[in-house]
């Protein structure tokens, strides 16, 4: 499991589609669908409509990935940060109950407000 006590998913930027599709939709359970992607250099996030699937790519050659999944139900707070003037950078954090604080960071481009309003669709049912 990725450990986000030590670490933030950083500068995340939307994707515009589902580029690790072949990678990652092999783990999608009956009925999840794909919602939105966002990527940062090699590790990218993808929320679906059941949960959050951060995947971690590692090793020199990338071949390694360490998927940890976040199902919407397990959020007990969440927190969206808008950018500012200056920050140009906006940020989602989650907790989740047995894991504790998860937090990613988006580029200025990204909509932080959908994906707050995702969230909330998913978490407060």
């Amino acid at each position: 499991m990725i450990d986000f006590k030590n670490g933030t998913f950083v500068k995340l930027k939307a994707t515009g589609g589902f580029k690790n599709q072949e990678i990652v939709e092999p783990l999608f359970v009956q009925g999840e669908e794909f919602i939105s992607e966002y990527q940062g250099i090699r590790d990218f996030v993808i929320f679906t409509n059941k949960r959050v699937i951060a995947t971690n790519v590692q090793g020199l050659t990338g071949k390694k990935k360490d998927y940890t999944s976040m199902p919407y139900s397990k959020i007990t707070v969440f927190s969206v940060e808008t950018a500012g003037v200056l920050d140009l950078d906006s940020e989602l954090e989650m907790y989740f109950s047995g894991v504790g604080k998860v937090k990613f960071e988006f580029s200025g481009k990204s909509d932080i407000v959908k994906i707050g309003q995702l969230i909330s669709e998913y978490a407060l049912k």
